[in-house]
């Protein structure tokens, strides 16, 4: 049985794979036991801006994790309560940070998305470890 340290490895060293779709997502797939699977991802929220080229663009991403039935794909638990957010600023097809500085100045993406402090998996893999535990009824042990 998987412990919440295990758990925890597996969200944060499993490789990101963009989901399909027209939406900027990306996903994590992970095994669990009994037949089923642990997706993590994190899509863009849907933005009703207009973006004129060459002007700094901020977007908006939240992280989401499904608990599905490995067999017929049914979510049997899912959280997609956009708790966990972050944003990522860019400008036209430059998203480096230090692209971004040459063409827009001086900036810090900090001082854009104050807010945004969950852009790692590792800011919240212990959360998601608790609650796909919970789900699972799985006692939690560190």
């Amino acid at each position: 049985m998987m412990d919440k340290e295990e758990l925890v490895d597996q969200i944060e060293e499993t490789e990101l794979e963009r989901a399909p779709g027209r939406r900027d997502s990306w996903e994590k797939h992970i095994d669990i036991e009994e037949g089923n699977i642990l997706i993590v991802g994190y899509e863009e929220e849907e933005s009703f801006s207009e973006q004129s080229p060459g002007e700094e663009v901020v977007k908006n991403y939240y992280w989401y994790w499904e608990l599905r039935d490995e067999k017929n794909w049914d979510v049997i638990y899912d959280n997609h309560d956009k708790e966990f957010s972050f944003c990522e600023s860019n400008v036209g097809e430059y998203t480096d940070q230090d692209r971004v500085e040459d063409i827009v100045g001086d900036i810090e993406e900090e001082d854009v998305c104050t807010w945004s402090e969950q852009d790692w998996i590792e800011d919240i893999s212990e959360e998601i470890a608790e609650e796909v535990l919970e789900w699972l009824e799985i006692p939690i042990k560190n």
